[in-house]
């Protein structure tokens, strides 16, 4: 079945771009009404964008979306990764500006926050996207693939000239709660060199030490450190998690990506619904549904109407 939060929760930030100011509400919504995001900010559009693979437009170092009317709303994926790691399929996210908070540079004060409040199962059935043969894409050294799976598995590798990162790899199966427990807390991660030449450039203005993890060579200048020795691959996952959530539904396959990004997954998303024999839509048994990432990590309330 589908899934919606209990009640809303709200967030109070600042965009790690913009440097503005920003509260997001994020609440329950009906069956089949997916994720969708409402600019309260805007009186004269359409003010709702939904959070879709082919909404996506090209965006510097952060995913956006963007509706016909020109209204967009960027760095959605760490909400996307927590509501995917959660398993919720439905809600309106209000926002009142152009740029999803920060917070700490990780989903963990989403995935919080919503925990608190729990989910509701709703009377619909939940549809996944079940991959059928392999999909890939390529730029230089960078892929990003799909490929068959029993259930949505992530497998990642980067490779970094600052020794405080380096190469790394990881691989989970994002199967009963894996995002929760192993990548939820992992935050966005720069060099000093980067910062500085984005914030001349007008970008990364809300970003600081707290809420990102900077590193200089072979330091890590944030304070406190790392908190997992493979933080930097581990957020990966997490920003491939919220983009691949962009795929209107669960995905039933395997994500490899080798110094991807969130451009690459989208184009691998734009070339899987391009191939027809790639894909296909599947109703969730309840045993694949207890294989999803959301399974069993969220406080459960009673079955909420349709």
């Amino acid at each position: 079945m589908q899934t919606t939060l209990g009640s809303k929760v709200t967030f109070d930030g600042v965009g790690l771009h913009s440097g503005a100011p920003v509260r997001m509400v994020v609440h329950p919504a009906s069956a089949d009404h997916g994720i969708v995001f409402c600019r309260t900010d805007i009186s004269d559009r359409d003010p709702l964008v939904v959070a879709r693979w082919d909404k996506v437009t090209p965006s510097k170092l952060c995913t956006l979306i963007e509706n016909a009317a020109g209204v967009s709303v960027s760095t959605i994926e760490h909400i996307m990764a927590a509501l995917a790691g959660l398993g919720i399929n439905n809600a309106l996210i209000e926002i009142d500006g152009p740029e999803v908070p920060i917070l700490d540079g990780s989903s963990a004060p989403f995935v919080r926050a919503m925990r608190r409040v729990g989910t509701r199962s709703q009377h619909a059935v939940l549809r996944a996207v079940r991959v059928l043969k392999p999909v890939e894409v390529r730029d230089g050294e960078a892929v990003a693939r799909l490929e068959p799976a029993a259930a949505l598995e992530i497998n990642f590798a980067i490779d970094f000239a600052d020794a405080a990162i380096g190469k790394q790899e990881k691989h989970l199966t994002m199967s009963n709660g894996a995002f929760v427990r192993e990548l939820m807390d992992s935050r966005t991660f720069c060099r000093q060199a980067d910062v500085d030449y984005m914030q001349a450039h007008g970008l990364a203005l809300g970003g600081t030490y707290e809420n990102a993890v900077v590193v200089d060579g072979d330091k890590v200048l944030s304070p406190g450190g790392l908190r997992h020795a493979d933080e930097a691959v581990r957020h990966k996952m997490l920003d491939a998690m919220g983009d691949l959530a962009l795929a209107g539904g669960p995905i039933l396959g395997r994500y490899v990506g080798v110094r991807s990004g969130h451009s690459m997954t989208n184009r691998l998303l734009r070339a899987l619904f391009a191939d027809p024999t790639a894909w296909a839509w599947e109703d969730c048994t309840p045993s694949q549904a207890h294989s999803l990432p959301g399974a069993g990590v969220a406080r459960r309330i009673p079955i909420a109407a349709r």
